[in-house]
């Protein structure tokens, strides 16, 4: 018997992507837990985990097109995998006569009907009402019995999607696979898929005004532009300072050898990491998130490290996670090989997340401040600008010095960051990076 393989949830926020390369041909034999695709989904490239084991006798999609989860991805004969995948699907007649059907989601047989033969019940079965959609039962975790067939309950356990949450269209409030497909969507999109706040407005017809074309949004964009819009639902706050890292440029290119032959190049990013971390020790308000629901501010015990990288699809922010459990050289090595990943299309999910802070540092293309914008359901994010010489006033010489100052612009939720504090999480940095030594007096 034919079974589709489905596209599973893979996690929060995620309805799909593209189907960049498909692993498997007609005729294969698959395992369950086998990679079978490779699917680009908003921000990174996934290997997909196949759910069925059996010989692949059809593939619905090509590569390139886009696939949503619970979109049917091929077909399988599952008795090609061996007895078990066979003994999953029990006959009708049996399933006819099973007399745990309440608590396995069959329709309930009459007791009468229970002696008669296999093909009478099938027809009473057939006959009976479908019950109305499932509801607890007081005082427990158990359910009434779902009015859907073994086949869309199956479907939705191999997409992670609990039944009992499915309104029925079908008569009597009978659950098709198509009601399944539709609740998935419907959980994904209101979990953050979708663009959120005013609908946006009409555009006039630019063509008649002159030749135009249009380029359709890569899943980054669309991943960017929606994450923006609810980013930019915090009210924002810009603070703007320079330190001077003359003297830890120096001490930046004096180790750099040492971080190469450990197999990172040591950046003022890297650095930037390093001070970040003793910085969000030091204001803990920087390292929360906001709960509007229940009114409260979550603290987080952990530090990892957003760092925004530029790619020819759009802005990827990969995670240093656990930051301040690593020594610089080995955050120097790691920041080399999430960008590279990120470039190569080879970023996982998982380094896409958890994040609890964000640093964008611009200043290898140019400009000399900006204001970044907070990376929701983060509070606060740094932004560096390109560093240059500026003659700086010594009081001790009483004459103006050459240094390399450096712009930082910090975005922070004013709703969870006042703006004194804002100003001493800011100078915090700025003295850290001028003054290397004062981190070791606040650990």
């Amino acid at each position: 018997m034919a079974t589709e393989f489905v596209l599973p949830v893979l996690g929060d926020g995620i309805d799909g992507g593209t189907l960049v390369k498909i692993l498997v041909s007609v005729g294969d034999t698959v395992e369950e837990g086998q990679n079978v695709l490779e699917l680009e989904t908003d921000k990174a490239v996934l290997e997909v985990p196949s759910t069925v084991s059996g010989k692949i006798e059809s593939i619905a999609v090509q590569e390139g097109a886009k696939v949503n989860i619970g979109d049917a991805v091929f077909s399988v004969d599952e008795s090609a995998a061996g007895g078990e995948a066979a003994e999953e699907e029990a006959p009708a007649e049996e399933e006819a006569s099973e007399e745990e059907a309440p608590t396995t989601g069959e329709e309930p047989v009459e007791t009468e009907a229970a002696a008669a033969p296999a093909e009478e019940k099938k027809e009473e079965k057939k006959a009976k009402p479908v019950p109305a959609p499932a509801t607890p039962v007081a005082g427990g975790d158990e359910y009434a019995p779902v009015p859907a067939s073994p086949s869309t309950r199956r479907f939705a356990r191999e997409i992670g999607l609990d039944i009992q949450s499915v309104t029925g269209t079908g008569p009597g409030g009978r659950i098709s696979e198509s009601d399944v497909k539709s609740r998935a969507r419907e959980i994904l999109s209101s979990g953050g898929g979708a663009s959120v706040g005013v609908p946006a407005a009409p555009l006039p017809d630019f063509s008649k005004f002159g030749p135009v074309e249009t380029e359709a949004f890569s899943n980054v964009r669309r991943a960017t532009s929606n994450q923006m819009t609810r980013s930019w639902q915090a009210p924002h706050v810009t603070q703007f300072d320079k330190a001077d890292i003359t003297n830890i440029e120096k001490l930046r290119k004096k180790y750099s050898p040492l971080a190469e032959k450990q197999g990172g190049k040591l950046t003022v990013t890297a650095i930037l990491i390093k001070v970040i971390v003793a910085a969000l020790k030091k204001f803990p308000q920087f390292n929360s998130s906001l709960d509007l629901a229940n009114e409260q501010l979550i603290l987080k015990k952990y530090y990892n490290v957003g760092v925004a990288v530029d790619t020819e699809r759009g802005l990827l922010v990969p995670v240093i996670h656990n930051a301040d459990q690593k020594s610089l050289f080995a955050i120097a090595a790691e920041l080399g090989e999430i960008a590279e990943r990120a470039r190569n299309k080879k970023t996982g999910l998982q380094e896409l997340q958890g994040g609890c802070f964000t640093l964008t540092n611009l200043g290898g293309i140019g400009g000399t401040q900006f204001t970044p914008i907070v990376n929701t359901p983060e509070v606060a994010i740094l932004g560096v600008a390109r560093g240059g010489m500026e003659p700086v006033w010594n009081k001790e010489t009483n004459a103006f010095e050459p240094r390399l100052m450096l712009p930082l612009c910090l975005s922070y939720d004013h709703r969870v960051i006042d703006g004194a504090d804002g100003a001493r999480f800011l100078r915090f940095i700025a003295e850290a990076l001028e003054e290397p030594f004062l981190l070791s007096l606040e650990s």
